[in-house]
């Protein structure tokens, strides 16, 4: 059944699904792959804001207490912190700044998280946290100006709810960081964003206590931030974990939860931010480098932006070592590029919606149409996804739709195909027909990433009626970008296909000096 796309616009796609983008440690930005990385994922897709751990640990040496006329003082130092600002400013990307985790020479406990050991404790000392939450805003808003780091999100702590990250994953005491961070922030200036409590997927009754908390306290909060993820209990493997998943709409699901816990509470009318989403948690799960994992992800991104006001990949790259240094090129990293710049399916999903229009047209089940400005339209479409393993899905899945295309009079379209599948636009395949190289030769990156490409195709369509009839035929798991644009016939009058080859045209007779040469 052919689907008739309505000419007049249905709504407006939204930019959440690329406010904001999830990063390894806060280091590993001094690092030159990692700036090579973000530089080609700012060109291709264009994030707003990154957010990530560790501002605050050891590894970026702010806090540095010392002794000196036998008192002990602290010396707070943003010589990193500079650094990669500067980068990811340079790079057109601001940052969701994370509050966290405890410097060790401030820390209550010696619990630590990672294979880089963020400490999780309390501070011994409120004043002095204090005193470095103020320094380190202080400082950002002296180096880049107000109004800058007015747009900056500043969330505190992440994931207090699990044990893992917060020692005893005590509330109360979370509530009192983030009472004391929160004052701290708007100590430096009153028009900052402030927010929390960044917790994971199934910490729902969190919620309700932290508006409440901040409402009787009087405390400052700006938006509400949590984090969703699918995948089940991990299966470990030697340097990796399997997982099962549940279906993509869980993911839209877990959006819309903080908005229906805090329903008339007064944190209700909030901007909500999901400040990391994947499917699975682990940063060892091969699903991540799979084309399934482009088409189950695509409906999320499609819809997600009614129902947030952002959502953040969790991470833009595989340069991210909470489980150690990976021991592969592929190896089930977050990111959406593995080292060394080699584009995963998801990269391409993220960069075709890079290219959709404002206006959405239609949306449903496997596509999402949209219209540009100047009349463009953008069809992102995807094919069906089992989550379960134990079902195949078909291996074509056919689309077929009726586009209204402007402007009035055009008599053709000029259609540009960009696809990722299975067999198509897929590193990983390739990889791993290659043998799973865990350190691939020179030779072999560049045949990963020529393989890590779409596959393009294009075609001149009639129009009729003002509408174009496209049918598509999707692989299995593809995820397919179809723009077509209105054609403007510019051929001179003396173009003649049949002279290519220097014959002569059909209407003018040879001579007999034409014969000879």
């Amino acid at each position: 059944m052919r689907i008739t796309v309505p000419a007049q616009p249905v709504g407006r796609l939204t930019d959440a699904w690329r406010h904001c983008v999830g990063t390894g440690r806060f280091e590993l930005a001094l690092r030159r792959d990692y700036q090579d990385s973000l530089a080609l994922i700012q060109q291709d897709i264009g994030f707003r804001h990154i957010r990530g751990h560790g501002l605050l640990s050891d590894g970026v040496g702010v806090h540095r207490p010392y002794q000196h006329g036998g008192e002990r003082r602290v010396h707070h130092s943003f010589t990193y912190v500079d650094q990669v600002v500067d980068a990811y400013l340079g790079l057109g990307i601001r940052p969701f700044v994370e509050l966290g985790f405890m410097p060790e020479a401030l820390a209550s406990g010696g619990q630590t998280v990672f294979w880089w050991q963020g400490n999780v404790t309390p501070p011994r000392c409120w004043s002095e946290w204090a005193d470095l939450v103020r320094a380190t805003v202080a400082h950002l808003v002296d180096r880049y100006g107000l109004d800058e780091v007015r747009g900056w999100p500043i969330e505190v702590w992440n994931e207090p709810n699990l044990p893992d990250f917060w020692q005893g994953a005590d509330r109360h005491a979370y509530h009192r960081l983030y009472e004391v961070t929160a004052h701290a922030v708007k100590e430096v200036d009153a028009g900052l964003q402030v927010g929390g409590p960044a917790i994971s997927p199934g910490a729902d009754d969190w919620l309700e206590p932290f508006a409440d908390f901040v409402a009787a306290r009087g405390v400052p909060v700006d938006f509400v931030s949590r984090h969703a993820y699918t995948s089940g209990p991990a299966q470990h493997v030697p340097f990796g974990t399997h997982q099962t998943l549940a279906p993509a709409s869980s993911l839209l699901e877990q959006f819309a939860a903080p908005r229906r816990h805090l329903y008339g509470t007064a944190l209700a009318e909030l901007p909500v931010h999901i400040t990391e989403f994947n499917s699975s948690y682990r940063p060892d799960n091969p699903i991540h480098d799979t084309a399934f994992h482009a088409a189950y992800l695509a409906p999320v991104l499609a819809a997600g932006g009614d129902l947030v006001d952002s959502f953040s990949y969790w991470t833009f790259s595989d340069m991210f070592e909470e489980t150690g240094v990976p021991t592969a090129l592929f190896h089930g990293g977050f990111g959406l590029l593995t080292h060394r710049q080699i584009k995963k399916p998801t990269y391409h999903l993220y960069a075709f919606m890079a290219r959709l229009g404002d206006e959405v047209l239609a949306r449903g089940a496997d596509h999402l149409v949209t219209r540009h400005p100047d009349g463009r339209v953008a069809v992102l479409a995807w094919a069906p996804v089992d989550v379960t393993g134990h079902t195949p899905v078909p291996d074509r899945h056919p689309l077929a739709l009726s586009v209204p295309v402007g402007p009035p009079g055009a008599s053709s379209v000029f259609l540009l195909r960009s696809s990722v599948s299975e067999e198509a636009g897929n590193a990983w395949t390739a990889w791993s027909e290659m043998g799973r190289p865990r350190s691939p030769r020179p030779g072999q990156l560049d045949s990963l990433r020529e393989a890590a490409e779409p596959t393009r195709s294009h075609r001149a369509l009639p129009v009729t009626a003002g509408r174009v009839d496209l049918d598509l035929t999707l692989a299995r798991h593809e995820v397919t970008l179809v723009e077509l644009a209105a054609v403007r016939d510019e051929t001179p009058p003396w173009w003649d296909e049949a002279r290519l080859l220097g014959g002569p045209t059909e209407r003018t007779p040879p001579t007999d000096r034409d014969e000879r040469s």
